[in-house]
């Protein structure tokens, strides 16, 4: 259970999401009216073809961008009407984001990877960070490679400390946009089981994936086609 307090009924909840971006002196919607909701301890997958609106909705839950018109509530908070200061605040402590290419910052070792959101979000005290980054490190079994650099470490070794970073500040919501596209199927099964763990320790995560395959264990699956939501499928994971 994340430290911490969750007082909302849903983790996640998209109400009308509309999306348009201008192209040249026109404008092309992306999303066109999204809604849906997620439950505090969902795994969720969000699928559907290239260029749809799958990053663009992740987007606007992590308040990386912001919607045309609609709602995103995520956590309690209206995540479109915090300013970029209250946004970073609250995404550091709410929202574990981890990316394709891991964006790990090359000149820090994997240690020091995970230890900067504690850093920037003023968590816990210096030896507590410290102390949390192996333990997490160790969660993702890379503790004997925590002093060394990105660069030393294989893609998959680079994922894991990215999900340990991502944990860093025990946020109760993970988004994963693509995290296992840049590995090998053996490597990104590998990640994919890291994930349902952390689901069943309570954590909620949502996956945007073109693997077919890991998009099938997910117990529950958006489809996005055309901007629009055209499955909302739930199952029993099958893995």
């Amino acid at each position: 259970m994340s430290e911490n307090k969750r007082s909302y009924e849903n983790i996640v909840d998209v109400r009308d999401v509309i999306k348009k971006f201008k192209v040249g002196d026109g404008e092309i919607t992306i999303l066109k009216g999204i809604s849906f909701t997620i439950q505090d301890g969902e795994f969720v997958s969000i699928v559907g073809p290239s260029g749809n609106g799958k990053s663009t909705l992740l987007n606007m839950i992590t308040g990386i961008d912001r919607p045309s018109g609609g709602e995103v509530v995520v956590t309690g908070r209206s995540v479109h009407e915090m300013s970029e200061n209250q946004l970073a605040a609250w995404r550091g402590e709410h929202v574990g984001i981890i990316f394709q290419f891991f964006q790990m910052l090359p000149a820090l070792s994997l240690l020091q990877n995970v230890v900067l959101p504690m850093d920037f979000a003023g968590k816990y005290t210096t030896k507590e960070r410290r102390e949390r980054a192996m333990f997490l490190l160790e969660e993702v079994d890379l503790v004997d490679q925590a002093h060394k650099l990105p660069s030393m470490v294989s893609g998959g070794q680079q994922q894991r400390a990215a999900i340990a970073r991502a944990l860093a500040n025990d946020p109760p919501l993970l988004v994963g946009d693509e995290p296992t596209g840049n590995l090998d199927s053996k490597t990104a099964a590998d990640v994919f089981e890291l994930f349902s763990k952390l689901v069943g320790q309570g954590k909620s995560m949502i996956m945007v994936t073109h693997d077919k395959e890991l998009a099938g264990k997910v117990p529950r699956v958006i489809e996005i086609t055309n901007g629009r939501i055209s499955r909302d499928e739930i199952r029993k994971s099958v893995g």
